[in-house]
């Protein structure tokens, strides 16, 4: 069975960077740019894992996330988000918000796939 994982990113470079790592690695990945409508394509698609973009066009990676965390499929999806912004209180509100894994860019592949690992190991844990 494929696993599906959403990136909300508006980087052009950073959503092929990605798409092609997780494609390689055996993912199905679907990509969304604009924050104003996130919500409803994380509901249409209901991926395995999300990736989502800490500032987007049209609202920010924290009110989806809210908004994710509140809604009843989605509560416990995990959520890595991504941001240029490396600032501590950043972090600490996405970790008040629900996220599940916080990583500043620049980022590596390594980094990247280890927290994907990670993620969906805590996910299948008993």
């Amino acid at each position: 069975m494929t696993r599906t994982v959403l990136l909300i990113e508006d980087e052009p470079n950073i959503i092929e960077a990605i798409r092609f790592l997780l494609t390689r690695e055996g993912w199905q990945v679907e990509t969304h740019s604009n924050g104003a409508d996130a919500v409803e394509t994380v509901l249409k698609f209901l991926p395995d894992l999300l990736i989502l973009d800490l500032m987007l066009p049209g609202r920010s990676g924290l009110e989806i996330l809210q908004d994710l965390r509140d809604h009843g499929a989605t509560r416990s999806l995990p959520v890595l988000m991504l941001t240029a912004r490396g600032h501590s209180r950043d972090r600490e509100m996405a970790e008040r918000a629900g996220v599940s894994r916080f990583m500043t860019k620049p980022f590596s592949n390594h980094e990247v796939l280890g927290a994907i690992r990670d993620l969906l190991a805590e996910t299948h844990r008993p």
